[in-house]
């Protein structure tokens, strides 16, 4: 008998969103699915031990390539699903002739009314590492800036009660979240690069577990392109609406069968 396909997610309300949409494609199929979810740096570890079979979705090179990159001989790189990139950003309401790039949050009268706190998620994330070179880089610890890791929880919500209160705060963030539909947060200039630019949300799977996938199905996968926004709009079904990630996909799918079925 054929095992169920293990589709491992990480631990991240939008690469739940993504996850949702592949499964569904998978399962139409008729093959049967497990989903397993954890953190960036056990996710690729579960995937080089061959304990899920594929992970959406990997964005390469910038964010996960260190993780990536050692197992690229065992992998099937499927569909580019999004376009991610890693930004920190501000409210929109902070003024932009004052702050419109990182290095202005040294500027004396910024610094003395900028939130010190930046909160981040898991230290795993590609952002968190940019995160904590952007404070070396550009000496902020020495203004009082701090970089803390935490939930996605954390972070998301450290934004909103300083939006709900006015507050000049920084938010380490990226596209696609759900919070860009429903705020307006203007990214900071970054010219060093430390934010690495855009990212391709890549669907990647073992090579071993590619026989669990019809052929059609995987062609299906290999063309399968969701976009920033769609994302985004599934972040915030799931995450704020309430729909669970089941509904939100087949919402989804329900209106871009027809595209799909002409793979």
């Amino acid at each position: 008998m054929t095992r169920e396909l293990v589709i491992g997610q990480i631990a991240l309300s939008f690469h739940v969103a993504s996850a949702a949409v592949v499964r569904a494609i998978v399962e139409r199929s008729g093959v049967k699915t497990f989903t397993r979810e954890a953190p960036h740096e056990a996710m690729y570890a579960m995937l080089a031990r061959g304990e899920v079979d594929m992970v959406v979705s990997a964005w390469l090179p910038g964010s996960h390539g260190v993780y990536v990159d050692p197992l690229e001989p065992e992998l099937l790189k499927l569909g580019v699903l999004y376009e991610p990139y890693a930004i920190w950003g501000v409210p929109g309401y902070v003024p932009r002739e004052l702050v419109a790039q990182v290095a202005d949050l040294a500027k004396p009268e910024v610094a003395a009314r900028m939130d010190k706190r930046i909160q981040g998620i898991g230290p795993g994330a590609g952002i968190s590492r940019f995160s904590r070179e952007i404070m070396e880089r550009y000496s902020l610890s020495e203004l009082g800036y701090q970089f803390h890791n935490g939930t996605l929880a954390d972070c998301t919500g450290a934004f909103e009660r300083a939006w709900q209160d006015g507050r000049w705060a920084v938010v380490p963030l990226w596209h696609p979240q759900y919070l860009h539909h429903r705020y307006a947060i203007r990214e900071l200039a970054e010219p060093l690069g430390l934010l690495r630019g855009r990212d391709a949300a890549t669907l990647v799977m073992r090579r071993d577990a590619a026989h669990l996938i019809p052929e059609a199905t995987l062609q299906q996968l290999r063309h399968l392109h969701l976009g920033n926004a769609a994302v985004a709009a599934l972040d915030h079904q799931i995450s704020v609406a309430g729909h669970s990630p089941q509904e939100a996909a087949a919402h989804w799918l329900a209106r871009t069968t027809q595209g799909l079925a002409t793979y």
